[in-house]
């Protein structure tokens, strides 16, 4: 499917547009087309699962299901899915959105929301080639608890109330029985139309401004800034992270490439968070889900969270 969108968006932009091959142009395009599709086509998807699913468990089954004795273990388990599925920071809204419409805490949501695009396997894999076993482990674990203790301090605080209630169903309505598999087909279908129509439009303004920054912002600036921070290259990676929207695919070569020029390895590794977990398009899409006060809260969560890990890296490659 991925090498389906790819050659699409490269037919479109380059032989039916005509834009020359390896232009910024073109290239800003041609990722605005493939990830347009690409998340819009998951969204969907998801929704499209996850409402199915839904009809086979009621609220109070889901509920029995995390109602642990021990409060921490659905916050964990919640986090170490989102560290086994290859998500991008859009990729894994649908899921996320999915969870809150089947009845799953916010904080186990934001659990899950928060460790999905931070940590995945092709990380773990690279991390483990460039830096060594300990670092890649390393690296795994400190993402999942980022994500454990991010659910864990919303937990119970009522914040459900600045979600956007528009685009979820109402919690208030009589849950629907089903006869049929088909019915739960066209429940699945119905409900992934009515949030992709909401959505479309932030989905389409989030990628349009991360292909802009992907096309006109070039390795060597962000270098720049990163190597002249010292102790406060951290939060820089950080900042700078934030817009260059992209997943760890995308942005570890840079990191590597950082790290290979000097630059600590906690600040490589917080520029790679940041860029894979905070971005300017899910912030834009999040907007569209969750009320200004919410989204500040989750994205500062985060980057707190990946301040720390970074300097946690930092100070142990000073030191060693």
């Amino acid at each position: 499917m991925t090498d389906l969108l790819e050659a699409f968006s490269q037919l479109l932009i380059y032989d039916l547009l005509g834009i020359t091959h390896g232009s910024t142009l073109g290239s800003v395009l041609s990722f605005f087309v493939y990830d347009s599709i690409k998340i819009l086509l998951m969204l969907f998807v998801m929704i499209f699962i996850m409402g199915i699913a839904r009809t086979y468990l009621s609220k109070k089954k889901i509920r029995d299901l995390l109602s642990h004795r021990i409060p921490v273990i659905p916050n964990i388990v919640a986090s170490i899915f989102g560290a086994i599925t290859p998500f991008c920071s859009c990729s894994s809204i649908p899921i996320f959105m999915g969870f809150i419409e089947a009845g799953v805490p916010l904080g186990v949501a934001f659990s899950f929301l928060a460790t999905s695009p931070l940590v995945n396997e092709y990380a773990f894999v690279v991390l483990f080639g460039f830096f060594g076993f300990e670092v890649a482990v390393a690296y795994l674990i400190s993402g999942i608890i980022l994500g454990v203790v991010i659910g864990l301090l919303v937990k119970d605080r009522g914040l459900e109330q600045y979600l956007v209630q528009d685009i979820f169903t109402d919690k208030k309505k009589k849950e629907a029985k089903f006869a049929s598999f088909k019915e739960r087909i066209v429940f699945g279908y119905l409900e992934a139309s009515s949030i992709v129509s909401k959505l479309w439009v932030w989905i389409l303004l989030g990628v349009a401004i991360g292909a802009g920054i992907h096309g006109f912002i070039p390795d060597d600036v962000v270098h720049s800034f990163v190597s002249s921070g010292g102790i406060f290259s951290v939060p820089i990676a950080v900042l700078i992270g934030i817009p260059v929207y992209a997943n760890c695919a995308a942005v570890l070569p840079i990191a590597f490439v950082l790290f290979e020029k000097g630059v600590p390895l906690g600040t490589a590794l917080a520029f790679v968070m940041a860029a894979s977990a905070l971005s300017l398009p899910e912030a834009i899409i999040l907007r569209r889900i969750m009320k200004l006060k919410l989204l500040i809260l989750f994205f500062g969560l985060v980057a707190i969270g990946i301040l720390l890990i970074g300097y946690l890296f930092f100070f142990r490659h000073i030191l060693i």
